[in-house]
This record gives structure tokens, sequence and C-alpha cells, in this order.
């Protein structure tokens, strides 16, 4: 599925860089409550394996989401565009929100006897090791960091694509999902819809080199696949409910036909259109329905 560019003009400057000149929406961290009490261990009711796919938001997003705000927060200086600076101080506001929340939904779980400790702390020495400044300086630095803000730019375009099923699609609130998780994936897919483009702005402005963009969302996407089915099989083997089941893999399926749960396909069929050389994030999502859904957010307006 593709959508229309929404409410901008951009323009590809000789360096690359895509400039904004038709766009009055300021990206800015929202403050956001969450209040877990009541909040079941299978929060979509009957679906253990539906549930832990979110799980993997709540495991995986806090680590990636510090390194994603560590990297494009290192590539600020370079950026002396005043718009794109602005939006990429917005954007780093709330990945370091997105981070926060999703910690404290870790640490509802674990009181209610899922400890996921272990996995994220493998999370958090594997995003240091892999995706720190490893102390380089020099010409090595630079292209550790447009190797860093490609990878970042593929992966938001996933996130992008996610966020943009999480508030079309209707399942998860037909399967009576609780409402303050179901609150908390909108509110976070409305915001990566909202910022959809600001990685890979970065990314062009500071590289743009399509050698570059190539591999990294290779990379991008062999490693969300790895990633996903390891974590989908850590989390359940951590969940302690009886009412599990035994092989999650063919319940993984059933919730993905169901459409509980996006078609990993995705992580595939999005790496050609992202590869188009005139491609831009803009062409994915509804910047409508985000800000919509935004502005009625029970978390946005509790605070």
């Amino acid at each position: 599925m593709t959508f229309p560019r929404i409410g901008r003009k951009p323009v590809v400057d000789p360096a690359g860089a895509r400039r904004y000149t038709d766009e009055s929406h300021a990206i800015t961290a929202r403050d956001v409550e969450f209040s877990w009490e009541g909040v079941p261990l299978h929060y979509i009711p009957g679906e253990p394996m539906a549930t832990h796919v979110i799980n993997f938001m709540h495991l995986v997003l806090p680590e990636g989401e510090r390194a994603m705000s560590a990297t494009l927060a290192e590539a600020l200086p370079l950026i002396e565009d005043e718009r794109l600076h602005e939006e990429v101080v917005g954007f780093v506001g709330q990945e370091a929100t997105h981070a926060a929340s999703h910690k404290g939904a870790r640490e509802h779980l674990a009181e209610l006897g899922m400890d996921i400790t272990p996995m994220s702390r493998k999370m958090d020495w594997l995003v240091d090791r892999i995706l720190g400044d490893r102390g380089l300086s020099g010409r090595a630095k630079r292209a550790w960091l447009c190797e860093r803000l490609g990878l970042f730019a593929a992966m938001e375009h996933y996130t992008a694509v996610v966020g943009e099923w999480l508030l079309t699609d209707p399942a998860l609130e037909k399967a009576g999902m609780h409402p303050v998780m179901l609150d908390m994936v909108r509110w976070h897919g409305a915001e990566e819809v909202e910022h959809r483009n600001v990685a890979f702005d970065a990314f062009m402005y500071v590289d743009g080199s399509y050698a570059r963009r190539v591999r990294t969302a290779l990379i991008a996407s062999f490693t969300l696949i790895l990633l996903f089915l390891s974590s989908m099989n850590y989390l359940f083997r951590a969940d302690p409910s009886t009412e599990k089941g035994r092989f999650w893999p063919l319940q993984l399926i059933s919730a993905i036909r169901r459409g509980l749960v996006p078609n990993l396909k995705f992580l595939v069929t999005e790496i050609p259109p992202y590869l188009r050389p005139s491609f831009h994030p803009s062409q994915i999502g509804d910047m409508d329905i985000a800000m919509r859904y935004l502005a009625q957010s029970p978390a946005v307006n509790r605070s």
C-alpha cells in the first residue's frame, strides 16, 4: 500500500539533503502518563502470542531508542538547516519518552511475574557494543555516524509502517485489548507516523550515499527478523502462565492470519519501496489520522 505525500514539498539539493518549505507542524515530545494498575499479563484476552508481539516493543525499544536518540544527537552539530535541526531535536525528545514509557510497561510485566530483565540486559549490552560511538575519531568517526544514521533511517521506515497499522487496523480493539495498553501502542504508532521522515532526512543531509542506504536497509531488515524471532522465543518461555499453550510459532502464525499481528513479510516487501531513488517517508502513513489520534489519546490528555 502506498500513500500520497502529506503536507510537505521536498526539495533535493545537490548534496542530497531534503529541505521543506511548506510545513508548519512542529515535532515535540508530549508529556504522557500511563497507569498500569489493572493491566493483566495477557492484556489481549486469550491471545498470549499476540500479547508477546506487543511485548517485543517493551523488550527491545527502550535500548534501541536510546541508541537512536544518541546517534541523532551526535549528528545535530552537522545539521545547519534550521528546520531539520528543529525536527531532530523534537525526534530525540519523542524517542526518549517512548523508551521511558515502554520501560514502565516492562516493569509492570515484571510485577506480574514475567521477568525479562536478563534479556533486556543482553539488549543493553548489544546496543552499546554494536551501536555505540566506539571511541572513534576523525574520518572513521564520521563514517560510523553515517552508518548508524542509515541503519536507524531504515528501522524508522519499518516502525512507521507498523505505526500506520496500529492506528488503522481495528483487530486489537475488537479482540478486547486492554484500553491502557492499546492507547500506549497507538500513541507510539501515531508519533512514529508523525516523525517518520526525520531519521531519513538526517541521514540524507549528513551523508545520503545510496550504496550505504542499500546496505543498511538490508542489515536492518535481517537484524529485525532475527531479533524478533529470538525475542518471541524468550518471551514465550518467560511467560509464567499455564494458559500460554506449547508451540509458539503456530500461535504466531494463527495471530497473523487473524490480523492481530502485522504480516512479517513486510520486513522484506518494504525493502524495494524504501530503496527507490525517489522514495521519501512522507509517501507513507497518514498524518491526519496520526494527529487526530494524538488529539484524543487518554495518556496525552491526562498529563
